[in-house]
């Protein structure tokens, strides 16, 4: 009737203006361009300025502007707080776009300044001198998609002092008037706070705004209204404790060089906001952002530390940074706890007990493990609560991981602003959300206290004074729950005594905890993909060839590199970043991505270079007294010369082609497996004998290109030689080759057929429009593709999600499909050990060429795919609708695998209709399955008896141009008896994406072995994840899972003497006692296990 809630309202807007007293404006400012824009630069001493004054526009995008003056405060504001209020641009929502700035005050890093942060407090001492402020003002970017100017202006630029009694007032009457709003209409509180506010506003005189009547009627009414706020009641048993925090993406919207600043601007203003705040907590993660800003800003990465030593500022949160959690490999999610614990232990003295990840696309179900082996005991985020169809139930809860180990999960339920019904890790300190938090929260019965993460943040900024003040005010509002503040760590201990002590139902969620959304991150920037699969296996590969060459060669472990591999392993760690390997930042992060996987991939190469020139230049020589290995004398053989591939670019040195005479190869085996198939010798001449060290001769055939052999019993973690000797010889003739119209005939063991071609383990047919027909498995007797149906169909479908393009397929993207068909070549060829039947298609502006490869002892159907993609907004998959009948099928995760249906009775089936995979996907019945293996994708979905692989995703945005070019990649079909783990799948897929490879040069012995598990009982099986040397020592470490769900016991061993062995953590921090003798250790179903080994 007396609209008393509007009068009210309208009478604070106008409060909070008279808050600043005596303003004095800076009319005019010296502008200079930053033309460099260079990280952590410093206020330059010349240069050419040019005056600006204040009301002016500036534009650029990704610009750096400079501006200084000079402001003088007068002597009689001493005792006062003096502020400087300033408006320089528009920072978009989350500081994801537009104006950002760093002040210096005369001279020295200050604090940023942005939209949310636009007072600056200057120190007391301050008054009555002039002072030198120089702000670096950044224009930002638009955010994504087309490139665009940011235009700003100078709206305000001044100086004044800061009246407590005018300012305590606003964020009271604030705080009452946003506690009447989610308090019950007919709650008693409402009626004595809205009462209370209204009696006290009447006191102020509104006559002559301004004067000193006004400010005396101000400090009248701010009096009453506390007296009479302290007079009522307040009673809660909910808690709600407030954690300062900004969440910086690495990446995203902007580049790794505008994060570094971003952290420098979000951190200063922290530091600032410390000094008047005493009480203030803050959270900060991401040991990679330390790094940055130890390297850029060291003076205030010192203040920092000060901070973290009085407990007020909290350095932890787990990971290297904040990593995506589906695509990253089980060893990578281990390198993020590793650099991550052992950075914030080194720089701050930090523990870490919670993994904070609020922001990730989805988590694996591995996790559970690696974080209790890590020393972590709980786990929290807040992505999701994005789940599209099914919302969890429950927020606070015990995660059971794939082995069972368990870590105590809990969900920040802080309601987003707007429509969208996600909880966020960016808070506001608001009466809705100190209520929202609680009335969200699904576990009011066994926890009545709750985590509030609040501050600006996705692009930085955090947290505010408005914070702070508000959070101070709303602690007294009754109706509301108790606001306080302090740190994570010490309320994830007080939740774990509190869930130990429920009488209450306490929930264990026993599985992935999969993302409903942003399902397309499994695909987008399909490049960025392939390399962090490459370099995570060429790291593998570069460390325990540098360990063998350091328990063999004399010189120990003084040369190895582990500078090189820190940085190269820093490198992956950085890309893993949840917006940058799932493919959802713009098209500058991907350029400055591939230049940094460019370099890593040179460090790892020169690290397995330098692996292989040890090994082969030395002969293994026994030691008579303690029979240790010894370098000998030197034997003849060239450097490595190794050309496997990294992405297209050849790793290793190039073989220019075989001497006359003998020359010795070494085949290296990086599996965990012996092996016996074909290995390529890349450079090798086309001819003569080819022989194992015992002098067996070995087949072998030219491609054209290449040099195939067959080779026997490579040993796991080792190598074996085999010569070539010309002897008069002719050389090997090329592959036959025959053309797929002609139906002539090829060699045996491959037979052509008129569109199809017969091999020792299949037959194959395809249509006029390459499309696999049929294929016959003539072991099992039986057709792996289902009756009339068609396989290595290439669909492309309308791919235009609803919301976050390249995060997002949506389910009705299967409405609209088309075939690839139009083929316009197609080729047979077939040699003794290996054929090929090529095919190119067209699609639109696209190119499609395949070498589908055949071979003579190997079950796998390769299809090596080199793909010029030029469309928009249409997804790429490949379909092979198999004979299988089964309601599960079993996807490769980390350190494990993940059954999931393959139908869609429920919300949670249907919502799985894309779903992440590593190197294999399966789907198989009693006695039979088939596999479908790759190189580098990790998106899949089979519903029914349908197995589809995703192959590109080409979203307009945020990078318009995703996806568009060239792409190589190989998928193989790989029919088997038996249950996947019965027709050896991983050993196919580690060989596929790992493949044994040869250097021209003789190793130290003939075979040798650095390490293999071997099986001793029951029915669990291993594969060997990691070798290299310790962090602290000069021990081997190894780790290794079991990937059958098995359980039993494995015995390692090695051609080196074992002197001792220990059983650790994952990083390396011992869990049992040192023991001698055989390693013989007890697997559990899908358990890791860390040994660090003294060899020699």
């Amino acid at each position: 009737m007396f609209w008393t809630e509007e009068k009210l309202n309208a009478r604070i807007r106008e409060l909070e203006a008279y808050r600043y007293r005596d303003a004095l404006p800076i009319a005019e400012f010296r502008a200079q361009v930053d033309e460099e824009g260079r990280i952590g630069d410093r206020p330059p001493k010349g240069g050419e300025w040019s005056a600006m004054p204040a009301g002016e526009r500036w534009e650029g995008r990704d610009l750096y502007l400079w501006l200084e003056a000079e402001a003088e405060i007068p002597q009689a504001w001493k005792g006062r707080r003096v502020v400087g209020v300033f408006d320089f641009g528009k920072t978009g929502g989350g500081n994801n776009s537009g104006f950002e700035s760093l002040l210096y005050v005369n001279g020295e890093p200050f604090q940023g300044v942005d939209s949310n942060h636009q007072e600056v407090f200057f120190p007391e001492e301050a008054a009555g001198t002039s002072v030198l402020l120089q702000f670096r003002l950044w224009s930002g970017l638009e955010g994504g998609g087309t490139p665009r100017l940011q235009e700003h202006r100078l709206k305000r630029a001044e100086i004044a002092w800061l009246d407590g009694t005018a300012d305590r007032l606003y964020y009271t009457a604030r705080a009452v008037m946003q506690t009447v709003e989610v308090l019950h209409k007919h709650a008693p509180e409402r009626t004595d706070l809205l009462t209370a506010l209204d009696r006290a506003f009447l006191r102020i005189d509104w006559s002559q705004p301004g004067s000193e009547a006004f400010y005396n009627s101000l400090a009248t009414a701010e009096e009453q209204l506390s007296r009479a706020i302290s007079a009522l009641p307040k009673s809660s048993p909910v808690t709600v404790r407030c954690i300062g925090h900004t969440h910086i993406d690495v990446a995203w919207l902007w580049r790794l060089k505008h994060t570094r600043e971003k952290a420098a601007r979000s951190f200063s203003t922290v530091l600032r906001l410390m000094e008047m705040f005493p009480e203030y907590v803050f959270l900060q993660t991401q040991s990679q952002l330390y790094e940055y800003l130890k390297q850029d800003y060291p003076e205030l990465y010192e203040q920092i530390k000060e901070r973290v030593k009085e407990g007020r500022w909290e350095a932890a949160g787990g990971m290297w940074l904040e990593a995506d959690c589906n695509l990253t490999s089980g060893e990578s999610l281990v390198r993020q706890l590793l650099y991550g614990t052992r950075f914030l232990r080194e720089e701050f003295g930090s523990e870490c007990t919670y993994l904070w990840l609020p922001d990730v696309f989805g988590y694996s179900w591995a996790l559970p493990q690696i974080l209790r082996k890590s020393g972590i005991n709980t786990f929290m985020t807040t992505k999701i609560s994005w789940n599209q169809y099914n919302r969890m139930p429950h927020d606070t809860f015990k995660w059971r991981g794939i082995d069972g180990s368990e870590v105590l999960t809990h969900f920040i339920t802080t309601p987003q602003d707007g429509s969208f019904w996600w909880y966020t890790y960016n808070g506001n300190i608001e009466a809705s959300s100190v209520q929202g938090i609680w009335e969200t929260y699904r576990d009011k019965d066994i926890n009545k206290e709750l985590l509030l993460s609040y501050g600006y943040g996705d692009g930085g900024g955090g947290v505010n004074r408005e914070h702070l003040e508000l959070r101070r005010q709303l602690e007294a509002m009754p109706g509301l729950p108790n606001v306080v503040i302090g740190r994570a760590d010490e309320y994830f201990a007080k939740l774990h005594e509190t869930v130990e002590a429920a009488d209450r139902y306490v929930h264990t969620w026993d599985g992935e905890l999969y993302l409903e959304y942003h399902r397309g991150t499994y695909t987008s920037q399909a490049y960025n993909k392939k390399m962090n699969r490459k370099l995570e296996l060429l790291s593998r590969d570069a460390e325990w060839l540098l360990s063998l060459e350091a328990l063999l060669a004399g010189e120990g472990w003084t040369s190895y590199p582990k500078a090189k591999l820190d940085e190269s392993w820093k490198t992956i760690l950085r890309n893993q970043f949840h917006d940058i390997i799932p493919g959802s930042s713009i098209p500058e992060v991907y350029r400055d991505s591939k230049l940094e996987y460019e370099h890593a991939a040179a460090l790892l190469q020169e690290c397995r270079s330098q692996a292989i020139r040890g090994l082969t230049r030395g002969a293994l020589a026994r030691d008579a007294a303690n029979g240790a290995p010894t370098v000998g004398d030197a034997v003849t053989g060239d450097a490595a010369n190794d050309t496997a591939t990294i992405g297209d670019a050849a790793i290793g040195d190039a073989v220019n082609g075989d001497p006359e005479g003998e020359v010795t190869y070494t085949v290296w085996n990086p599996s965990s497996w012996t092996y016996s198939g074909l290995v390529a010798v890349h450079g090798a001449a086309p001819g003569g004998r080819w022989s194992d060290p015992d002098g067996r001769e070995l087949d072998a055939e030219f491609d054209g290109s290449t040099v195939w052999v067959k080779v026997e019993n490579v040993p796991p973690l080792g190598f074996k030689t085999i010569s070539r000797s010309l002897n008069g010889e002719e050389a090997l003739s090329d592959s036959q080759g025959v053309s797929a119209e002609s139906g002539g005939a090829s060699a045996a063991p491959f037979k052509t057929l008129p569109n199809g071609i017969e091999t020792p383990l299949y037959r194959i047919a395809w249509n006029e429009r390459g499309q696999l027909t049929s294929v016959y498995d003539r072991a099992a007797g039986r057709e792996a593709l289902a009756p009339g149906e068609r396989g290595n169909v290439l669909q492309v479908f309308e791919d235009k999600p609803k919301m976050f393009e390249a995060w997002d397929i949506d389910i009705f993207y299967q409405e609209k499909m088309r075939e690839v068909e139009n083929l316009v070549e197609c080729r047979v060829t077939a040699g003794k050990l290996r054929a090929e039947a090529a095919f190119t298609w067209r699609y639109m502006n696209s190119t499609i060429s395949q070498q589908m490869i055949l071979y003579s002892g190997d079950r796998r159907i390769e299809f090596r795919t080199r793909v010029d993609w030029q469309e928009r907004q249409q997804l790429l998959k490949v379909a092979f609708p198999v004979d299988v009948r089964a309601t599960e099928a079993t996807y490769d995760i980390q350190f494990g695998n993940v059954k999931r249906p393959t139908h869609w009775n429920t919300s949670w089936d249907l919502a799985r209709f894309e779903s992440v995979a590593h190197q294999w996907a399966d789907l198989s019945e009693h006695g039979y399955g088939v596999s479908l293996l790759n190189d580098c994708k990790y998106g899949h979905d089979i519903k029914d008896n349908v197995i589809r692989l995703s192959l590109l995703k080409s979203a307009t945005y945020p990078d318009p141009e995703a996806d568009r070019g060239e792409h190589t990649f190989t998928y193989a079909l790989y029919p088997h008896e038996g249950h996947w783990s019965e027709g050896e799948t991983i050993q196919a897929a580690a060989l596929l994406n790992q493949p044994v490879y040869a250097t021209r040069g003789q190793a130290a012995a003939a075979a040798f072995s650095l390490l293999r598990a071997v099986h001793v009982s029951g029915s669990g099986e291993v594969a060997i994840d990691a070798v290299k040397k310790a962090e602290d020592d000069d021990a081997l470490i190894v780790r290794f899972h079991e990937y059958k769900g098995g359980r039993g016991s494995v015995r390692l061993e090695s051609d080196l003497t074992l002197v001792s062995w220990q059983e650790t953590d994952l990083m390396e921090r011992p869990t049992g006692e040192v023991q001698e003798g055989a390693a013989e250790l007890r697997i559990s179903p899908y358990e890791i296990k860390t040994v660090r080994l003294a060899l020699r």
